[in-house]
């Protein structure tokens, strides 16, 4: 009776086991590279816009030495109307110039923004990934990136830096302010930007961390997008997301949420950590939000 008892245990183990390597292989040679594009349509109420106006909204490209496919994939993409990077574009120092040439077709036909991540201005190492589920966090000295020459790279080719600056934008009769932070996860964000100038025009906040948009959602900010959180990148039936590196709800933790009237994008991201090269029920993505006029009623 042991005997039975004790190798049914062993099967089930073994059963398990071999479960959870077919879940590794699939998350490493799979999914981390399954690709996709995701499209919302987004109704706004603002004067002005009579045409619908597209932005494509990508974060966490964590771009490496070589990375073609990554590479490929945004050259499928398109040109929007807005371009929106939200950090974390480079996953080493030598990612620099493989990730602004694949960004140079998809600069935006009206204008192009980018705000930088922790990756981007230090060089990543590994971690000890267990911490995330304690909510610690240790400081460390970081050794400083590229992201001075990647900055520079970007802005010859059109792109428009803001770290904790803002600017605005004229699109066929509708006005957009748009502000963006520096990486509230490294407390390089300054909240003292944020508050609206014009409350009239249409508010676009960019920023890679998504743990200020509660304030910028009481600031009135129409649209907030961010990363980051790569949408957990490790998700599990019904439970979801496991953790997400940051103050928002798991449940909050990508895609599309309403904070008050504001709208709330967190981009699942392209890519990983080159020491956690891993997804899971989590597909990398690119994401284009379409605005549209709302329907007068």
């Amino acid at each position: 009776m042991l005997g039975t008892v004790a190798n049914a245990l062993l099967w089930s183990l073994g059963i398990l086991f071999g479960a959870g390597l077919v879940c590794v292989a699939y998350g490493v040679l799979i999914e981390r590279r399954w690709y996709r594009g995701v499209r919302y349509r987004l109704e706004v109420a603002r004067p002005g816009l009579s045409a619908p106006l597209s932005i494509l909204h990508l974060s966490d490209l964590h771009f490496l030495a070589g990375d073609r496919r990554k590479a490929r994939f945004l050259a499928s993409l398109g040109r929007p109307d807005v371009t929106v990077l939200t950090g974390d574009v480079i996953g080493e120092p030598e990612g620099v110039e493989e990730a602004v040439a694949a960004l140079r077709p998809l600069r935006g036909r009206l204008a192009s923004y980018v705000v930088l991540g922790s990756n981007d201005y230090f060089v990543p190492e590994p971690l000890n990934y267990l911490n995330y589920f304690a909510g610690k966090r240790r400081r460390r000295a970081g050794v400083r990136s590229r992201w001075r020459e990647m900055v520079a790279q970007l802005e010859a080719d059109g792109w428009t830096h803001l770290p904790n600056r803002r600017t605005e934008l004229a699109v066929d009769g509708v006005r957009l302010e748009v502000m963006g932070m520096d990486d509230p996860h490294i407390e390089r964000h300054d909240l003292r930007v944020a508050p609206r100038h014009d409350p009239a025009a249409l508010g676009l906040a960019v920023v890679h961390s998504p743990d200020p948009a509660p304030e910028l959602a009481a600031l009135g900010y129409d649209l907030i997008l961010s990363g980051h959180t790569h949408g957990g990148q490790v998700r599990l039936p019904v439970v979801g997301a496991i953790v997400t590196n940051s103050q928002m709800p798991t449940r909050l933790c990508r895609g599309l949420s309403r904070l008050g009237s504001s709208i709330l994008h967190i981009s699942p991201g392209l890519g990983t950590s080159k020491f956690a090269p891993f997804r899971f029920l989590c597909r990398p993505e690119a994401t284009i939000l379409e605005l549209v006029p709302a329907p007068v009623h």
